[in-house]
């Protein structure tokens, strides 16, 4: 599979369903809001704040629970007409729930701060960090991956 499709396959496990014109226009768009938190979720790690994680939690609970990530706004009403990107379309229902998982997540990891197990929330937020990193970086989400293959699961059941 070339880049392209492989690029185009990502995207559509996260529910997108963008012409290739569009995605190519969207690349550095859809990347900006998973960026931008990769690089606050990493601070806050080399910090080991507590407090930073958690400032995060009701911006991944904002974009897990409405049709556009904060960061969006960012990237629509600034930063792409610094670029010249194109505007963001609202998240697909299953990049909202991998958004709601990193919520949770991020909670998880500012809880294990807060109670002075800092090798453990340096563990768990060094895998979000793998994960984000990754969708960030080739669009491949991990959770979106996982609730596709058991949204399949679920009508091959049905069928049978």
């Amino acid at each position: 599979m070339n880049t392209g499709a492989w690029m185009r396959a990502n995207l559509t496990t996260q529910g997108y369903r963008l012409s290739d014109g569009e995605r190519r226009g969207l690349w550095l768009g859809l990347r900006f809001p998973t960026a931008l938190c990769l690089a606050l979720v990493v601070m806050g790690l080399a910090l080991e704040s507590a407090l930073m994680i958690a400032l995060m939690v009701p911006i991944g609970a904002v974009a897990g629970w409405s049709a556009r990530h904060p960061f969006d706004h960012l990237w629509n009403h600034g930063v792409r007409h610094l670029v010249g990107g194109a505007e963001l379309p609202p998240n697909p229902t299953r990049r909202r729930h991998a958004f709601k998982l990193a919520t949770l997540w991020l909670a998880a990891v500012a809880a294990l701060f807060a109670a002075g197990a800092s090798t453990a929330a340096l563990v768990l937020g060094g895998m979000l960090v793998a994960v984000c990193g990754l969708v960030t970086a080739t669009n491949f989400c991990v959770p979106s991956r996982i609730l596709a293959w058991l949204d399949g699961r679920r009508r091959k059941e049905a069928v049978a």
